[in-house]
């Protein structure tokens, strides 16, 4: 009873001193950059259970229960504003507040940009990178959950567009063109691509219908942005495949960006059927350096240093396959290895001038070499056998049936050397309705190219050589040696019809002294805006004419076609992007249906990351799909989107009698999800997921007299998952003294890659038995694997 009064007595006692406690209350107006209210603001005191959001004219109303606290406002599309307030008694305090837009996450939810209204362009969340769980460690795979986009190789960094090759995407680094190498096989064998993610500033994506100003390809671009960093800053990145190290050092009229990356994957090829001892290990070295000459000139350089070692001694592997029916077990021993290897190194200048505030005037100077080379010498020794599948007998797994004994041999040695120079000068302007685009470039690429390579196949007995048709790689050896030169122009006018509409006109033309051709390639963008500013409606039309390249004329001999013309298609699409309120958050859906007719094309086959033209045949073809998307802060200030594209590409092969066919990259659905969460009700920890689908892709067994789709690859099914804890997060409660002084960011990932182990397949070894019965034998991309990564970002020492 004694305790009973003690308790009520220390309530009674103790709650009006909680409810005397003194209060701050804080008001105010919030604006964006253009002094318009904004609402629904999230207004939230740090380290407090309070929280609000503005109103529909920009005005918030929040207390505080202590005297010295932080205010943090956010709004998606905006960067998060941090206010530190302290005051000596209670009361009101007024204090306004500005936002300013954060490009990276803007296109994401919101539909604001008039800018983006007329590039029919995706902005991507550059900041998402980090977080997404990915064996790669690329950009490129926050492309892969994009719409429009197929995929059905995680280890690579290449992507299909809309049913196009690899070859038919445009990369751009602040103005600069980057090429891709050619003798890539697979994609164990790739490192680390171009785009360096810590020295992201912006970046955007177009699955089609691009301006004028962009080059002549016929499926996509991607432009990416490294520009002044709003502060000095160093971040380090650890983890099991790898690590890197960038620093960001802003003076008042200059600003130096540097990187350094180095990536080892071996862990990971190791869960592949094919054991052996893997040594892969890529480096890459990047810098940009920028300085304001006069308040009208400033001069930017950027360099570059990539090179991979692919090193294999292959041990043995153990692939099972077939139906329950029919359960088939190749076993193969090996001898030999490979050692594949390349290096690019260049770098751009680039001048810009700018007379008045309308005026910009760019010239851009890039040269980048590169070496590629190809050692291979494997032989393999194997049993194909069918095994007894009946569970009831005690016999399941051992040899029903011997298909046969056999050896194959693979030898390469190629050797190929590419160098590309351009120069060219690029011209904006604005007038009160009109921005005038003018630009003009000059590039040769010379190729030198030796190619030595064969392969045999003892199948129950015999050699398969000398088989007449493109499809059997038996011997190569040849020397190629071209230079081509390509002469580009562009023009283009984006022009306001009205408050709500806008209009762009372009014309490219080019000249390629392979083909000989004058290309010219009109396009057209109409772009209507509601004016409730919810809604864009574009419709867009053009020409794309893709010249040919030494890529695309060597055949599968290695003898070149000089007489291939460019490649053509006729494109058109209807989108539509619409922001709204609903699930509690502010949500973007966006669609597009597209057409595109392609009156002549070079048909190609596809061996994992392998792009094999058959450059002496000429096709036409056509490709129609839908893409759809939506996304949102589904939990707060975590972005997750969904997507989905429907997609059908066909191509007739000219003279072959056959009629239409399905391309290689006719990826009828594609699905994806990356969502994030919160863990534990704690909003340190979170989760990331990744989901992808890709439906089947057609494939013809290679020991045919022609082209065919009569087989498929299985659809590609796989999901990553990372959870992270950053120990400095604005929103942690407490933080440790130690990390708080010397970091801005100190975050723990762990991720597991293939989460459901699935056995994805992206290619086949072809052998036949002693009944002359041919099988597929499915090579398969990785299995389930762990990974671990540090990521810290230094506090500037001079703050």
């Amino acid at each position: 009873m004694l305790k009973l009064r003690l308790l009520l007595c220390m309530f009674f006692l103790g709650f009006p001193g909680v409810s005397a406690q003194p209060l701050v209350k804080i008001t105010g107006l919030i604006t964006d950059d253009f002094k318009n209210p904004l609402s629904k603001v999230t207004v939230t005191v740090l380290g407090q259970s309070q929280s609000t959001i503005s109103d529909d004219n920009g005005l918030y109303n929040i207390y505080s229960s202590t005297f010295a606290f932080t205010l943090k406002f956010s709004l998606l599309g905006y960067k998060p504003v941090l206010l530190e307030i302290k005051s000596d008694k209670a009361g009101r305090i007024l204090r306004n507040v500005k936002l300013n837009i954060n490009s990276n996450e803007l296109e994401q939810v919101t539909i604001t940009s008039k800018t983006n209204q007329l590039s029919n362009s995706t902005i991507l969340n550059v900041n998402e990178v980090a977080s997404m769980p990915s064996v790669s460690g690329n950009f490129e795979v926050i492309l892969k959950t994009l719409p429009g986009v197929s995929t059905n190789n995680e280890l690579s960094s290449q992507y299909s567009v809309r049913g196009g090759s690899f070859d038919e995407n445009l990369v751009y680094v602040n103005d600069v063109e980057i090429n891709r190498p050619v003798l890539i096989r697979n994609g164990q064998q790739e490192g680390l691509s171009f785009i360096n993610s810590d020295l992201l500033s912006s970046a955007k994506f177009s699955a089609g219908g691009f301006e004028s100003k962009y080059g002549d390809k016929l499926s996509s671009v991607l432009d990416v942005r490294y520009d002044k960093p709003d502060s000095s800053q160093a971040i380090f990145n650890m983890g099991l495949l790898g690590a890197s190290f960038s620093s960001k050092i802003l003076n008042k009229n200059s600003y130096l960006l540097a990187g350094l990356r180095y990536k080892n994957n071996s862990s990971v090829l190791n869960t592949q059927d094919n054991r052996g001892s893997y040594a892969p290990n890529f480096t890459d070295v990047q810098a940009i350096y920028h300085q304001n000459l006069s308040d009208k000139f400033n001069l930017s350089f950027l360099g570059s240093f990539n090179s991979g070692i692919f090193k294999l001694i292959p041990e043995d592997r153990e692939t099972q396959f077939g139906t329950l029916n029919t359960l088939l077990r190749l076993q193969t021993v090996y001898a030999g290895k490979e050692v594949d290897d390349y290096q690019t190194a260049g770098g751009a200048v680039t001048v810009t001038y700018i007379p008045k505030p309308n005026l910009v005037i760019r010239m851009i100077s890039s040269y980048f070499n590169t070496v590629e080379r190809e050692h291979i010498d494997i032989e393999g020794q194997y049993i194909f056998a069918e095994l007894n599948n009946s569970f009831g007998n005690g016999n399941f797994g051992t040899i029903r049936t011997n298909k046969g004994r056999g050896s194959y041999f693979n030898y390469a040695r190629n050797n190929l050397e590419s160098q590309s120079f351009s120069t060219g000068i690029k011209i904006d302007q604005t007038y009160s309705n009109h921005t005038f685009a003018f630009g003009m470039r000059f590039e040769q690429k010379d190729y030198t190219d030796d190619l030595n390579e064969y392969s045999l196949i003892d199948s129950a007995g015999y050699i398969l050589q000398g088989l007449k048709n493109f499809y059997q790689d038996n011997l190569i050896s040849v020397k190629n040696k071209l230079s081509i030169q390509y002469y580009t122009a562009y023009i283009q006018d984006s022009y306001q019809l009205s408050p709500q509409s806008d209009l762009q006109l372009g014309v490219r033309a080019n000249f390629n002294t392979l083909s000989s051709q004058l290309l010219l390639s009109p396009r057209l963008l109409i772009a209507y805006r509601s004016i409730n500013n919810t809604k864009i409606v574009r419709f867009t039309a053009g020409v794309y004419q893709q010249a040919p390249d030494y890529r695309s004329i060597r055949n599968f001999n290695g003898l070149l076609n000089l007489d291939q013309k460019a490649q053509r298609s006729y494109n058109t699409s209807v989108g539509m992007d619409y922001a709204f309120d609903g699930l509690g958050t502010r949500l973007k859906f966006a669609s597009e249906l597209y057409f595109k007719y392609q009156d002549r094309l070079i048909p190609y086959m596809m061996d994992n990351v392998r792009v094999k033209y058959l450059a002496d045949n000429e096709a036409q073809g056509y490709t129609y799909g839908a893409d759809f998307s939506i996304g949102g802060e589904f939990v707060k200030d975590l972005l997750s989107y969904f997507r989905v594209s429907l997609m059908k590409a066909n191509q007739n092969i000219l003279k072959d009698g056959l009629g239409f066919l399905r391309r290689p990259t006719d990826q009828r659905v594609n699905f994806s999800v990356y969502f994030q969460d919160r863990l534990l009700n704690s909003p340190t920890y979170k989760v990331h997921l990744n989901m992808l689908y890709g439906s089947r892709l057609p494939v013809g067994a290679p020991l045919v007299q022609r082209y065919n789709d009569d087989f498929n690859i299985p659809a590609y099914k796989r999901v990553d998952i990372g959870f992270s804890k950053d120990f400095l997060d604005d929103v942690a409660k407490r933080k440790p003294r130690f990390l708080e002084k010397y970091f801005n960011s100190f975050s723990v990932h762990a991720e597991v890659f293939n989460l459901l182990n699935i056995n994805n397949t992206v290619s086949y070894l072809w052998l036949k038995d002693v009944s002359d019965v041919q099988y597929a034998i499915p090579n398969y991309l990785t299995g389930r694997q762990l990974n671990l990564k540090l990521i810290m970002k230094f506090k500037n020492s001079r703050q």
